[in-house]
């Protein structure tokens, strides 16, 4: 069967169940807020993931916004995003469907056709309640099909942003700038949206992708000048102009927090912090450092060792109880299935949604687990890049290098760093898990060869 029509048909029957019912009033509908940074290392803020852990955390950067984020909220000590590298991340939150049956799918075309009118977050909310506004601002880099934010049914956007730097005239830096990476504007246009949809009480879904702190680097000068006078490289963040680009991110945290306090938003709305992939393994022009800059996980962006996909995972709203910590694995996958479960969508998502709602672990202090329709999470690459996939079940994790057919099993309860294979001490481990991951990939139809 083409993935085209399997999809077609799940999306046209969960909408219409979902439609059936929906919130009688506007207080009864939670309002959901995305903010999304980019190329963001697990250990890119100085809120410490891990609470008893001091290496999960950077030794420079200064984000006093996010770690009163963190205070709020969850934090998942094993958040992950879809994918290693920032397209196929973006699009597989819009549908809560691992890259494997999209991006890197062998009927790419037939499913660019299905991607124009499959389920997906606006879609789902508006369905369950037609008075949900959706506003998506900054970083959409979709590429290839170039399909716009409101054809995939966004009231509101900044259009078919690209993988640029945010709109900077010059490239490379780092360069102090006014609205050094659009922060400033993508503020300014979600709070803008947050206002009107209160006085219209209208509930609402507003995504807020930075561009920050993917390269290139540009900061306020005011900032860099701060950085410099009042916090000490550290051993393995040491670049000033990052650190303060850095720090312009965490302060438009800042100001959405504080927004949603003035404006009594914060009774009804959930707030989600993430990043669409692991930290780059190394920066232009960065001084040298002892330390790799994403440890104590192994490698970064493009990679599925953990520090390509592992990423910080922070989540604030009703019934989330304060500075409360989180060690199940969970996933950008999995926003769909929450909003769709929070919002008190009807019926059943579709069988090809890969993310399971996290609303037992919101409500329920990080215990329980995730319903997903497979116990695994699948990462995967293979059209434009070399063929390399990764399967986690439960604390083990393997991972697959197609051209070499090498594999490599990690327990990630004992090996956070994966440093210790166990391929070939545990090979029914590694067998169970390349088989799974295997199976998978045929069944949704998935490339597996690469460049």
């Amino acid at each position: 069967m083409k993935l085209t029509s399997y999809c077609r048909v799940s999306v046209v029957s969960a909408i219409v169940i979902m439609a059936v019912a929906a919130p009688t009033k506007a207080a009864d509908a939670p309002n959901f807020i995305l903010i999304m940074s980019d190329d963001q290392s697990w250990v890119g803020s100085s809120a410490q993931i891990i609470p008893d852990d001091p290496r999960t955390r950077s030794d420079y950067f200064k984000t006093p916004n996010i770690e009163r984020l963190a205070q709020m909220g969850m934090r998942f000590t094993q958040g992950y995003s879809p994918a290693a590298s920032c397209c196929p991340t973006r699009r597989a939150i819009q549908t809560g469907q691992t890259p494997a049956r999209h991006e890197y799918h062998n009927d790419r075309d037939g499913w660019t056709e299905t991607y124009r009118t499959q389920l997906n977050i606006p879609r789902m909310l508006k369905a369950a309640d037609a008075r949900y506004a959706t506003a998506h601002f900054g970083k959409w880099d979709h590429r290839y099909d170039e399909i716009t934010p409101e054809a995939q049914g966004y009231d509101e956007s900044h259009g078919y942003t690209s993988n640029a730097t945010g709109g900077s005239k010059n490239t490379g830096g780092p360069a102090a700038q006014n609205d050094p990476k659009r922060i400033d504007t993508i503020t300014r246009d979600a709070m803008n949206f947050m206002d009107r949809c209160q006085a219209a009480e209208r509930p609402f879904y507003l995504q807020i992708s930075h561009y920050a702190v993917h390269l290139d680097i540009f900061y306020n000068q005011a900032t860099l000048d701060r950085v410099k006078r009042e916090q000490a490289p550290g051993k393995k963040h040491a670049m000033p102009e990052f650190a303060a680009m850095t720090s312009d991110l965490d302060d438009s945290v800042g100001r959405i927090l504080d927004h949603l306090n003035e404006r009594n938003l914060r009774k009804n709305t959930y707030l989600i912090f993430m990043s669409d992939n692991g930290g780059r393994n190394t920066i232009p022009n960065s001084p040298e450092t002892r330390v790799h800059r994403n440890a104590p996980l192994r490698d970064g962006k493009h990679s599925f060792y953990e520090g390509g996909v592992r990423v910080p995972f922070f989540v604030l709203g009703p019934g989330v109880q304060p500075g409360s910590v989180c060690h199940v694995p969970v996933t950008g996958l999995d926003l769909l299935p929450t909003f769709a479960d929070l919002a008190g969508c009807p019926g059943q998502l579709p069988d090809n949604i890969d993310g399971g709602s996290l609303r037992r672990l919101l409500h329920n202090e990080g215990q329980g687990k995730v319903e997903r329709n497979k116990p695994f999470l699948i990462f995967q690459e293979a059209a434009n890049r070399r063929a390399i996939s990764a399967i986690r079940l439960g604390d083990y994790k393997l991972v697959k290098t197609w051209k070499s057919r090498r594999l490599e099993l990690f327990d990630l309860s004992r090996d956070l760093s994966e440093v210790d294979d166990l391929s070939s001490k545990n090979p029914e481990k590694t067998n169970e898990l390349e088989s799974l991951l295997v199976g998978f990939l045929a069944e949704v139809g998935a490339a597996t060869k690469g460049k």
